[in-house]
C-alpha cells in the first residue's frame, strides 16, 4: 500500500521535471532557427506546462479510466482558478490585460461550455449514454487550433516586446538529450501517477474522480503554480494569469480533444456538479475584475478564491 503513494509522489515529481526538460530542449532548438523568445513562450512553455495533465489523461484513456481523464481535467481547471490565481494573488496583488479580460476568459468559459453541452448526449438527446466521443475529440481540436491561430496573432503584434528570461543555448545534441529524456520521463512519471492513483482509490473505496478531481489534479497543475508565482514575483501578471487561463484553454480543447480522438471516454453524469463549479470559477474571476480595483485581483480576492477552494475540497470529500 505505501508503494503506491511512493510512485504518486515520484511520479509527480518526475513529471514535473520532465516537463521542464522537454520544454528547455525545445526552446533551445527553437531559438537557434530564429524563433521569437514571445512564441516560444506561448506555445512551447504552454504545451510543457500542460504535458502532465496531457500524458495522464492519454493513460487514463488508454487504461479505461475515464473519470481520472476528465475528473484530472476538471480538477485542474478548478484549481487554476481558484488555488493558483488565488495563491498568486496573495503574493503579489495581478493586474489583468484588456485582452485576457474580454478575449481569453471568454474564451476559457467558452471551453467548460462546451465540455458540458459534449458530454451530457443522454441528458441533451435521450441517448443511452453520455460519453465524449472521436467526433467531440475532433471539434475540441478545431477550437484549439482556432485558440492556436489567435495566438500567432498576438505574438505577431507583440514580437518586439523584451522578454525577462532569455532562452537557455544548448547544442543541438544536447538539446535533443533533453527532448527525449522528457518525454521518456512524461510516460514514466504519468503511467506512475495514474496507476498508484486508481490503485489508492481501489484500496480506500474512493471514485476514481474523486482522487482525479484532487489529488491528480493538482499534483499536475504544480507547473502552473510554480510559473505564475514566479510571475508574480516578477511583477509579470499578464504572464500569471494568463498561463491559469491559456492552461484552461489547452486542457480542454488540447488535451481532452487528443484523449477523446484516441479512445471515447464515457461520462458520468455525477460529475456534472463540477462541470458547474469549474464554469462558475471562470464567472468569478471575471466577474472579480469588475469589484474593487478594475481589472485587478487583490490580495483580498486571491484569499477568498483559495477559501473557495478548500471549501470545494471539503465538499468532495464528504461527498466521497
Amino acid at each position: 500500500m505505501w508503494l503506491n503513494y511512493v510512485l504518486l509522489i515520484v511520479g509527480f515529481v518526475i513529471l514535473i521535471k520532465a516537463a521542464d526538460m522537454l520544454v528547455d530542449g525545445s526552446s533551445s532548438i527553437a531559438k537557434k532557427f530564429g524563433i521569437s523568445s514571445l512564441m516560444i513562450g506561448l506555445t512551447i512553455v504552454a504545451f510543457g506546462t500542460s504535458a502532465p495533465e496531457l500524458v495522464v489523461n492519454i493513460l487514463s484513456s488508454l487504461n479505461g479510466n475515464s473519470e481520472i481523464a476528465i475528473g484530472n481535467i476538471l480538477g485542474s481547471n478548478i484549481s487554476n482558478v481558484l488555488l493558483i490565481l488565488g495563491i498568486t494573488a496573495l503574493v503579489y496583488p495581478l493586474k489583468v490585460s484588456k485582452g485576457t479580460t474580454w478575449k481569453e476568459i471568454p474564451l476559457s468559459l467558452l471551453g467548460s461550455l462546451a465540455l458540458l453541452f459534449a458530454a451530457n448526449d443522454q441528458l441533451i438527446d435521450g441517448g443511452p449514454f453520455s460519453a465524449l466521443s472521436r467526433i467531440d475529440g475532433i471539434l475540441f481540436l478545431f477550437f484549439f487550433v482556432v485558440f492556436i491561430y489567435y495566438t500567432f496573432g498576438i505574438a505577431k503584434v507583440a514580437g518586439k516586446v523584451e522578454e525577462d528570461k532569455k532562452v537557455k543555448k544548448r547544442s543541438m545534441p544536447s538539446s535533443i538529450i533533453f527532448i527525449l529524456i522528457g518525454m521518456f520521463g512524461l510516460f514514466l512519471g504519468g503511467k506512475w501517477v495514474v496507476d498508484s492513483a486508481v490503485a489508492i482509490a481501489q484500496n480506500f473505496g474512493l471514485s476514481e474522480s474523486l482522487v482525479g478531481l484532487t489529488v491528480v489534479a493538482i499534483g499536475t497543475s504544480l507547473p502552473e503554480l510554480a510559473t505564475s508565482v514566479m510571475a508574480a514575483l516578477r511583477k509579470n501578471a499578464d504572464i500569471a494569469v494568463g498561463n491559469i487561463v491559456g492552461s484552461n484553454i489547452f486542457n480542454v480543447f488540447w488535451i481532452l480533444g487528443v484523449s477523446a480522438v484516441i479512445k471515447p471516454l464515457p461520462f458520468n453524469p455525477s460529475i456534472n456538479l463540477d462541470m458547474i463549479v469549474a464554469i462558475l470559477a471562470i464567472v468569478i474571476l471575471f466577474v472579480t475584475l469588475f469589484f474593487g480595483k478594475k481589472r485587478m485581483i487583490e490580495r483580498w480576492q486571491g484569499a477568498l478564491f483559495v477559501g473557495s477552494y478548500v471549501a470545494y475540497v471539503v465538499f468532495l470529500v464528504i461527498r466521497g
